[in-house]
């Protein structure tokens, strides 16, 4: 996606607020195709959860959304399926701000946006309204990434992913 975003940050002020952040590590499951960022990122995205939830002793349930950064449709549906295989059901509160960005619901684009223009502008934009609305209190944020490099995958290298979260809250924790 071919955007931007920006946010001022302050310790003063009305909010939202950045109450938790969780640095994510790299995970390589292998993916060498370079037309599929979203299944050589979602593991990450997925790890990076998990270890949020088991840290921290929340749930999916605790939030208004989980938003993942350009996972697209396909890496959407692995990260859901691979965090109810590990017990923990997100389908009700989680959405990509790649489909978000496109509207995958209502456009046949059959994946998303990419790139971190994508996360930028449905965070910056879109969540930060339904913060001053009133509508969202409570979001986990996963900025998601892949490592990759042409040369390396020129030379049949694998493509990891990465993955870090952020709490964005209404109220000061």
């Amino acid at each position: 996606a071919t955007a931007a975003g920006a946010f001022v940050l302050s310790a003063e002020g009305a909010g939202p607020y950045i109450t938790e952040v969780l640095p994510g590590t790299i995970v390589d499951k292998g993916i060498r195709d370079a037309n599929n960022m979203g299944a050589a990122m979602a593991p990450a995205a997925v790890d990076t959860m998990k270890k949020y939830f088991e840290d921290t002793g929340h749930s999916p349930d605790d939030f208004d959304m989980i938003l993942t950064g350009d996972l697209g449709l396909e890496g959407h549906s692995i990260a859901v399926e691979f965090m109810k295989a590990s017990g923990c059901d997100i389908q009700n509160v989680y959405n990509d701000c790649g489909l978000l960005l496109y509207g995958a619901g209502t456009q046949d684009v059959h994946c998303g946006g990419s790139g971190c223009g994508c996360s930028a502008s449905v965070v910056c934009g879109h969540i930060m309204r339904r913060f001053q609305k009133g509508e969202l209190h409570n979001v986990l944020y996963i900025a998601t990434g892949a490592l990759m490099s042409p040369d390396s995958l020129k030379q049949g290298g694998t493509i990891p992913g990465i993955a870090h979260l952020v709490r964005i809250s209404s109220e000061r924790i």
